[in-house]
């Protein structure tokens, strides 16, 4: 199955934009910007646990949008992109930056499992 180049970038954004939020709520600097107050050892797990995942699942609409030399490639410009964008809004809406990473997880994980069906 073959996904359109935006859609994949789309989708690569939004899931790789999900997994660095999640990765960086699972530290206790970020999660008490953010919600004030220090995360617990199960809720630090899950988080770093959510945040590879949505990272690694990054790579199927990279690879199936382009060919798999290239995706990986498209899938480090996504991250490196992701990343970047996460952290200028932590720096100055931690909530929003936080809101929008669950909000970019949920749309980009059904609109993926919607192209692959």
């Amino acid at each position: 199955m073959v996904i359109n180049v935006p859609l994949a970038s789309l989708l690569a954004f939004g899931l790789c934009y999900a997994g660095m939020a999640a990765l960086s709520l699972a530290m206790e600097k970020h999660h008490v910007q953010v919600w004030a107050d220090s995360p617990r050892p199960l809720q630090q797990k899950s988080l770093r646990a959510a945040g590879w995942a949505l990272i690694l699942l990054a790579l199927v609409p990279s690879i199936t949008g382009w060919n798999a030399t290239v995706g990986v490639v498209a899938w480090a410009g996504m991250l490196s992109l992701g990343a970047i964008v996460f952290v200028l809004l932590l720096s100055y809406q931690p909530r929003i930056a936080a809101t929008l990473g669950l909000i970019a997880g949920i749309l980009s994980v059904a609109g993926l499992a919607l192209q692959l069906l």
